[in-house]
């Protein structure tokens, strides 16, 4: 029988306990009706198809630009190798933001972006400047020089980020921390290495077809081996650094407006001087590039690499840390928490549903994980004093999406709490909130154990 939603106060503190929080509530309507009419520009499918229209010309355009400089065949050939890393790529940031992941449309719209808008303003923006700079100093080969360590790093970088502030400004709810930040980041760049890397495999092989060079001794072999086995994550690694700046503006409060500007900037900066470095690596000598490759792009991508783990874990303590609040309010169910603070446990609940109840139910679970996540989150920056004037309405909201789904979703999370932790864990089972003010209330002892043994 279906049960009706507990009361809507998710804190089981009395308003008159000194730890009990206090949030922001959302503003009044000013219209006093709530009704008022979006003009025309403002409404959805104006936005939407205005966005879709400017990409697919962008890409019409790269297309032609990149088909007249390589010629048909070699265009055809750089499609053929550009596109063997994309895969890995996008898997890797998609596996990264598992544990709170964002629409599909976000990730769809930063490649395209990167592949088709960005790499757009990057050809034209360099190629002017780079013929600008030749006339006028009269020296081609300064000119080329300077816009490859000069120009290049400013305009790319400015480009792509382009795509991480339009997702920051009108995305704000997908966009809540760091993560968000290098995901969306990493996908524009990953789609503008892909269009660059058309242009650099296409050109090369147009060079070997008039040389003749063929095989391991090909200037195509030469570019594929740099460019794709070596460095493919060239570019995703330097446009990171704009991500994890918007990403920290994003856990920043409102309040902190010169962090929400400078702090982004300030990562803008570091990836162009890095792209910057990168670029000018052909002129420190003859190993000037291996050198800069292993004694700088390989550190630096291991410590993102360990930034970016790093704080998905984190987001899984905080899962762990701020959903019993919602167990002792009976939206959620005593082991919940550990289960959804687990990849591991996840992916069970998942796998549970979707074979014995079928794909749909599996995605249930599988949303169902993604608004936990976010509803923790969101409390964890409640508690910080970081949350938005909507803290109240987008609370609701997700507790709204957890019930109607509770009871698809309930026997796959009971199957992973007893199967990724056979022996329990201290109160599951018999499990009732205790009493305000009683021995394991959550203003005081928490009942729950440190030890988690859901522990990915």
């Amino acid at each position: 029988m279906a049960t009706s939603p507990p009361p809507y106060s998710p804190y089981p503190q009395h308003p008159s306990h000194p730890s009990y929080p206090s949030y922001p509530s959302y503003p009044p309507d000013p219209a006093g009706d709530g009704l008022r009419h979006p003009r025309w520009w403002q409404r959805r499918w104006v936005r939407y198809g205005a966005l879709g229209t400017l990409l697919a010309l962008s890409g019409l355009v790269i297309l032609a630009l990149v088909r007249e400089q390589t010629g048909t065949e070699g265009f055809l050939v750089g499609l053929g190798l550009a596109v063997l890393p994309v895969p890995l790529l996008i898997g890797a940031f998609r596996w990264l933001d598992r544990v709170q992941p964002g629409p599909w449309r976000n990730v769809l719209f930063a490649f395209a972006w990167g592949a088709c808008a960005a790499a757009l303003i990057a050809i034209v923006a360099n190629s002017f400047a780079t013929r600008w700079i030749a006339t006028a100093t009269a020296d081609p080969s300064s000119a080329d020089r300077l816009g490859a360590t000069v120009i290049a790093p400013v305009v790319e970088e400015s480009a792509k980020a382009a795509a991480v502030l339009l997702v920051f400004l009108f995305r704000r709810r997908d966009f809540t921390g760091i993560v968000d930040g290098v995901v969306i980041a990493g996908v524009t760049a990953t789609g503008f290495a892909f269009t660059e890397n058309i242009l650099y495999l296409g050109t090369a092989f147009g060079t070997d077809q008039l040389t003749g060079d063929s095989g391991i001794a090909s200037v195509t072999a030469a570019t594929f081996f740099v460019r794709i086995v070596m460095s493919p994550f060239a570019h995703p690694l330097f446009t990171v650094l704009t991500g994890i700046g918007f990403g920290i503006a994003a856990l920043s409060g409102e309040r902190q407006r010169a962090r929400r500007v400078l702090v982004p900037l300030a990562g803008l900066l570091l990836a162009m001087s890095m792209h910057a470095f990168w670029n000018g690596s052909s002129t420190f000598g003859q190993y000037g590039f291996f050198a800069v490759y292993g004694m700088f792009m390989v550190p630096a991508f291991g410590l993102l690499a360990w930034l970016a783990i790093w704080t998905r874990q984190r987001e899984l303590r905080s899962v762990r840390e701020e959903l019993p609040a919602y167990v002792y309010a009976g939206w959620l169910g005593a082991a919940e928490p550990f289960v959804l603070g687990s990849m591991r446990a996840r992916q069970m609940a998942r796998e549970y549903a979707a074979y014995h109840f079928g794909k749909a139910a599996g995605r249930a679970v599988a949303e169902y994980e993604g608004y936990a996540t976010t509803l923790a989150l969101l409390r964890r920056r409640g508690q910080q004093g970081r949350a938005g004037a909507d803290f109240v309405v987008r609370e609701r909201e997700l507790l709204t999406e957890l019930w109607s789904r509770r009871e698809l979703v309930r026997p796959a999370l009971e199957y992973a709490a007893r199967t990724a932790a056979p022996g329990g864990w201290p109160g599951y089972g018999g499990y009732a909130p205790p009493a305000y003010g009683a021995p394991g209330w959550y203003g005081a002892a928490v009942p729950y154990p440190s030890y988690n043994p859901y522990r990915s």
